[in-house]
């Protein structure tokens, strides 16, 4: 019955969710593109597809070595990747060109899952962290086709909002054939609001298993010297407003020092780069803006407004400050700071990844700032102690190098969740 009631509101909010769809798309024509894909009107496929959800582009980098790998095992067999947003949709197509097809996810009424199940006819659905859709996950179930949430994480916070809700979500978790949490305390969590605990296993975080490649070494040292290799440049990755007026204040305050010190500054949304960047000038600093090929040298803040090259930015960086944290966010993603061995900086506002935010801690590689003067402070610091700087970054390295693995255990279960005649090559580490 809760779930009948859920879907009857969805119904019933649907069209005030496509006019809500037209209307953003007035600023980004991307939300009016492929509209009919969110009622489940996709390309018929056929064959029968794996079926990969991520719900943006955060969730889309953390699959992607684990879609990777299932190419490499199940090279026969097509995989779909879906997402909610535009930039998740780019960034699938940014990472895997033909090799994977991509998709708007459908909006989660019954008709419109119905439908995108009868042109997909998925051999499993594996579904990234936390999104649980009720009508996608049950109807999926009722197919008789395996429901897979991996690298499944839930904070403290996610789970008090889940039980308010129980009578709609538990039945929910009893429709999921595996959950593999990134941390015991996920684990805890998802038994708490309702799963059973033969569901669920503990497998750590694929975001460990990120890869930094020697092309990208190269790429990354090539935009170094072109902002120049002997300045101190620091990032700051992923902000929200509230974060940026506080970032420009503390790089000023380091400019009194460092008179040729660079802000790497990368928006979260692409929508915030206009407003960053006029931040920027009101502040009274020098911006280049990456899109514009605009020469770094002289700048005092080299705005990241690009899609899909974070990881790039982070390469050409002394150390980083991840963004989310300085306001109730939840934090992002330290982990690609930290494989490349940089030190990582962060607020306290961490609940979206506190597990992965307590190893670095542990391991010496995570500096914890509250305002913009204790960051200034931290910069000062570190930039006028080198040597420290280094330790505190391969600290934050070995804490990655420490807990890799969990892509080889995922791999593992989903393969034990598809048909045993879908054949594929045992592949070990990508």
């Amino acid at each position: 019955m809760p779930r009948a009631i859920y879907s009857l509101l969805l119904r019933l909010g649907l069209p005030f969710i496509l006019l809500q769809l037209w209307w953003s798309g007035r600023r980004d024509p991307r939300l009016r593109a492929n509209w009919r894909q969110r009622l489940g009107l996709v390309e018929t496929f056929p064959e029968p597809v794996i079926w990969v959800h991520a719900v943006s582009v955060g969730e889309t980098i953390a699959a992607a070595p684990l879609v990777e790998r299932l190419l490499q095992r199940y090279p026969r067999t097509p995989i779909l990747m879906t997402a909610m947003t535009p930039t998740g949709t780019a960034r699938v197509q940014a990472l895997f060109g033909d090799r994977v097809s991509t998709a708007f996810s459908p909006y989660d009424t019954p008709g419109s899952v119905r439908r995108f199940l009868d042109r997909v006819r998925p051999l499993a659905l594996i579904v990234m962290e936390t999104e649980l859709w009720p009508n996608m996950v049950s109807l999926t179930a009722q197919r008789g086709i395996p429901m897979l949430l991996v690298n499944a994480r839930l904070s403290e916070r996610s789970a008090g909002r889940y039980q308010r809700v129980s009578a709609l979500l538990v039945p929910v978790l009893g429709d999921i054939s595996w959950i593999a949490a990134q941390a015991n305390e996920d684990a805890q969590r998802f038994l708490r609001i309702g799963a059973r605990p033969g569901q669920v296993t503990v497998t750590g975080s694929v975001k460990f298993d990120i890869q930094v490649t020697g092309e990208l070494r190269a790429a990354a040292g090539a935009l170094r010297t072109r902002l120049g290799a002997e300045r101190p440049v620091w990032l700051a990755a992923s902000t929200h407003a509230g974060e940026d007026r506080q970032l420009l204040a503390a790089h000023r305050q380091l400019l009194e020092r460092h008179p040729d010190a660079l802000l790497v500054l990368v928006p979260r949304h692409p929508e915030r780069f206009e407003p960053v960047a006029a931040l920027a000038d009101a502040a009274g600093l020098r911006c280049a803006l990456r899109s514009r090929g605009a020469a770094a040298e002289s700048a005092q803040v080299y705005l990241g407004d690009t899609m899909g090259e974070l990881m790039l930015l982070y390469g050409a960086a002394d150390l980083a400050f991840v963004g989310g944290s300085l306001i109730t966010r939840g934090g992002h993603n330290p982990l690609e700071p930290a494989a490349w061995g940089l030190p990582v900086l962060a607020g306290p506002h961490v609940f979206n990844f506190e597990v992965i935010y307590e190893a670095l801690a542990a391991g010496q590689g995570l500096i914890t700032i509250r305002d913009s003067d204790e960051l200034a402070r931290q910069l000062l610091r570190l930039f006028a102690d080198r040597a420290e700087l280094t330790r505190l970054g391969l600290n934050a390295q070995a804490v990655v190098e420490a807990n890799r693995g969990a892509l080889d255990r995922v791999v593992a279960g989903i393969a034990e969740q598809l048909p045993a005649d879908l054949g594929g090559t045992v592949t070990g580490p990508g």
